[in-house]
């Protein structure tokens, strides 16, 4: 795909979120990575809803401004979150409300933010791990992402939104979305005792879809696990 077809990919994906009341105003970011080791990225205090493809910021491998408008404040947490997985072509950060809402809990576990309650959800996004607050484009959030140690591609910041990772743009949408629908099924749920997938059903789909999904006791789907 070229540039100028990354470029309207990213506008059509962030219509599409923002349009669908998943990251309001201004709030939320797209990155891209490219072969040349570069990045494309929304700029920032720009909505979703209404990007313009030639304002796109292209950054240079050392994430310098190449051209277009100057680049979202979050550059830290997209280049910690790329520098960690390796596979990762793309990053989505949006400010959804259940997510969010999720992010506030004081039950959340930072290993396993949500149960597997969706085979969709351990599928879409391999579990989600909590990062603790920091003040948006504190460049002390790339720390706290780099020691996760790659082992997480969705990323729920305390107080503030998901940040997952996709081998294309395409895969860190469709799991950004995944993880939404999944937080807000919980919020349904909190406290209503509902049925996640067993130990044995999540070992199902590892193995019959290759899961890889991030080493904790709660992975397989035992207590208040994570898909």
């Amino acid at each position: 795909m070229s540039e100028s077809q990354l470029r309207e990919e990213i506008c059509r994906y962030g219509r599409s979120l923002f349009e669908r009341g998943l990251t309001p105003g201004s709030s939320g970011n797209i990155s891209l990575r490219l072969d040349d080791g570069g990045w494309l990225v929304t700029p920032t205090n720009a909505s979703l809803g209404f990007l313009d493809p030639a304002r796109i910021a292209r950054l240079d491998a050392r994430g310098n401004l190449v051209s277009g408008d100057a680049p979202t404040k979050e550059i830290p947490l997209h280049a910690a979150l790329y520098e960690s997985r390796a596979q990762a072509r793309a990053i989505v950060h949006l400010h959804s409300t259940h997510a969010v809402a999720v992010s506030m809990l004081p039950e959340i576990d930072p290993k396993a933010v949500l149960p597997p309650l969706t085979p969709y959800y351990l599928m879409r996004t391999g579990g989600t791990a909590l990062v603790p607050y920091f003040r948006p484009g504190d460049p002390a959030v790339a720390d706290a992402i780099r020691g996760l140690a790659g082992r997480y591609a969705s990323v729920l910041l305390a107080n503030h939104g998901p940040v997952v990772a996709g081998t294309s743009l395409e895969n860190a949408v469709f799991a950004t979305e995944e993880l939404e629908e999944t937080a807000r099924l919980y919020l349904l749920l909190r406290n209503l005792n509902p049925r996640s997938l067993s130990p044995q059903q999540v070992q199902d789909l590892v193995s019959h879809f290759g899961l890889t999904l991030p080493e904790h006791r709660d992975c397989t789907g035992a207590g208040h696990g994570q898909g």
